[in-house]
């Protein structure tokens, strides 16, 4: 630990002998410097005069180990504070192997860029293809290890993911047409820009008919378009919906609410109810429990329905004829929308009442026998 003045006497190719005044000291490449040195001689002179540390001295072979790198501070001591994890720095590379390159952050302080960390392409090229020795590059620290006298470092981190400003072209909700990539069972994957994929899984194609076999559906380097569905950024993944691009049924629920009346086309009639067509591929139910009330429905059926043939009629509703509905349930997620035809008739027949009773408010006696008499001679 004691420093003594000496000069040098020789350089050689491992270090350089120190004169102390009658006695040699080595100072060994690997203590000249807390940084990388190729040779003793570009830190030192034959017959330059310098400041050293006693290392070790072997009294029985007279040796002694001189080091100047320790006259200064080590480097790695406040290493882990001044390069945390996920800061951005500039280094100078200063080696190229085939793994990565190795990157100076200052004097002592080297780290490695792992070849797969150097750049977004997936296409892996050598390091010597990205960096020469000497160029200057921005780095983001991934990891250090000041004991280990270790830290890794991500060049490919410090500049943008191209996949991410690739995405913020298509948020959710896009329309895209890509190029059928890759079929898999469960799906295809749809090239929408080069390196920027999106999988239309067996589940998104279509909303009548469930897709076995995308093979059926699918060929390679077709055009397909399709609605962005969902962008997972960490897992760099993109799922695109082919039955969603014209997606008939969402608009419809946007636009139609529980407790509304709607008109529709009876287009069948089932043992349990009536189908009701309201639009072009929407289809409803209107269950035998919302056609008529329980007394009238027993009465009606007379106790006998045909078990075999189409149904000619449900109650008052018949097929190819035109209702008004009342919406009683809606469910998205099934594409189920429930009806009720005596709910709407008797909505409506409020709704003319108080119509009645507002017109005859000059009139006292007005009763709501009136009113369904009134009703019923207009019809």
């Amino acid at each position: 630990g004691q420093i003594v003045h000496g000069h040098v006497k020789n350089v050689t190719d491992y270090g350089a002998f120190v004169d102390l005044g009658g006695i040699d000291g080595l100072l060994h490449l690997t203590d000249l410097s807390w940084g990388r040195v190729k040779h003793p001689s570009d830190v030192v002179k034959p017959e330059q005069e310098l400041d050293v540390m006693i290392l070790k001295f072997d009294k029985e072979k007279q040796r002694i180990s001189l080091g100047l790198k320790q006259l200064a501070p080590d480097p790695w001591a406040g290493a882990a504070e001044k390069y945390p994890a996920g800061g951005k720095v500039q280094g100078k590379v200063v080696g190229i192997v085939d793994y990565g390159v190795f990157v100076e952050l200052e004097q002592g302080i080297e780290g490695l860029v792992h070849v797969s960390e150097m750049s977004w392409n997936k296409k892996i090229q050598h390091p010597s293809k990205l960096v020469k020795v000497g160029d200057a590059v921005d780095v983001v620290v991934l990891d250090i290890k000041p004991s280990d006298r270790r830290v890794s470092l991500g060049m490919k981190q410090a500049q943008p993911d191209p996949w991410l400003l690739t995405a913020e072209k298509y948020p959710v909700g896009t329309i895209v047409t890509g190029k059928v990539r890759n079929i898999a069972e469960f799906g295809a994957f749809v090239e929408i820009e080069e390196g920027f994929d999106g999988l239309v899984h067996v589940g998104d194609v279509s909303w009548t008919g469930r897709v076995k076999n995308p093979h059926e559906v699918f060929k390679k380097g077709e055009p397909v378009t399709a609605k962005v569905l969902k962008i997972d950024a960490e897992n760099r993944r993109v799922s695109l919906g082919i039955k969603q691009v014209n997606d008939i049924w969402g608009e419809w629920f946007k636009q139609h609410k529980v407790g509304q009346i709607v008109k529709g086309k009876v287009s069948r009639i089932a043992t349990f109810g009536a189908f009701v067509e309201l639009g072009e591929n929407i289809e409803a139910l209107c269950h035998n429990t919302e056609i008529e009330d329980r007394r009238r429905r027993d009465e009606g059926m007379g106790g006998y329905r045909p078990t075999t043939g189409p149904l000619k009629s449900a109650g008052p509703l018949e097929p190819g004829k035109e209702y008004d509905f009342k919406i009683i349930k809606i469910s998205p997620e099934t594409r189920r929308i429930g009806l009720s035809y005596r709910a709407a008739v008797k909505q409506l027949e409020r709704k003319e009442i108080e119509q009645y009773r507002s017109a005859s408010k000059s009139s006292s006696t007005a009763t709501i026998g009136d009113a369904l008499k009134s009703k019923l001679s207009a019809r």
